[in-house]
């Protein structure tokens, strides 16, 4: 990579949120780009560099065999969860990662403790999983809408923390990024929707739903961040209203996690050089 990826990669710990952080939403710019002040033109540059690093991670990492990944993406609706797997992850092996996106819980589901439908789902040794959504739906959704009482749900917060705490000790890396957006770029991107027939598909109106719910919703997702940051599980606060710079923060973190694992091509079975193929 060349010094501008690189200096993405090592600059990324800005919008790490340390644990025991309090975080206010409203004081963190979600159209922020200071790591990267080149032009739009120049960050597809950049981004191809860090997704080639990223698949040359990958393929060592799947090799290697000892540790998963564990990439969780969290937003308000527009945020970019969709379009931040499909612009990161489109160079890698799609054989290593496993995508999985949580909806509204099934009849199965409900009659499960709330992260059974989750726990299922991490990855294995030599695997990156990517959650569209996640377990913090259930201190998020479930809070908002007042789905279970609020001693319920507060409980969560220290049953998210230890069962990433389970999972990291049993060798799972994981890095959770939280798609900042503004209200008024919601409001595009929802509005780009109903203008283009090419994506009204996309549209549902129980977004407007949430939308009315801006407010409650921050205010989850802020104390959510506050309260489940860890050295082990960091979370990242990513400025989300340009989707390229979006791309640029979680590739660059990405890059960044793999590269401190340090994964190694395993030693051959067989000396190479005993082998005779007639």
């Amino acid at each position: 990579m060349d010094a501008t990826a690189m200096h993405l990669v090592w600059g990324v710990d800005r919008y790490r949120v340390p644990e025991g952080t309090r975080v206010d939403l409203d004081r963190l710019d979600p159209a922020d780009r200071s790591l990267f002040p080149g032009s739009k033109r120049e960050a597809r540059r950049v981004l191809a560099e860090l997704r080639d690093r990223l698949a040359e991670l990958q393929r060592v990492f799947w090799a290697d065999g000892r540790h998963g990944l564990l990439v969780v993406l969290q937003a308000m609706d527009t945020g970019g969860k969709d379009g931040t797997i499909r612009k990161v992850f489109s160079g890698v092996n799609p054989q290593g990662v496993d995508v999985v996106s949580f909806g509204k819980p099934t009849e199965l589901e409900l009659s499960h403790d709330y992260l059974w439908r989750v726990h299922r789902h991490a990855p294995a040794k030599g695997r990156i999983g990517v959650f569209n959504r996640s377990h913090y739906e259930d201190v998020l959704v479930v809070r908002v809408l007042g789905l279970v009482d609020e001693e319920r749900w507060r409980r969560r917060y220290d049953h998210l923390v230890a069962f990433e705490r389970l999972l990291h000790d049993e060798g799972t890396a994981i890095v959770k990024f939280f798609l900042h957006i503004s209200k008024e770029e919601q409001r595009r991107r929802l509005q780009a929707r109903l203008d283009d027939p090419t994506k009204h598909w996309k549209f549902n109106p129980a977004d407007l739903e949430a939308r009315a719910r801006w407010d409650d919703y921050q205010a989850a997702y802020a104390e959510a961040l506050s309260r489940t940051s860890t050295p082990y599980a960091p979370w990242y606060v990513v400025p989300a209203d340009r989707k390229w710079y979006r791309n640029l923060v979680v590739a660059a973190v990405l890059v960044g996690t793999l590269e401190a694992l340090d994964p190694r091509y395993p030693p051959p079975a067989v000396d190479p050089a005993s082998v005779i193929i007639d």
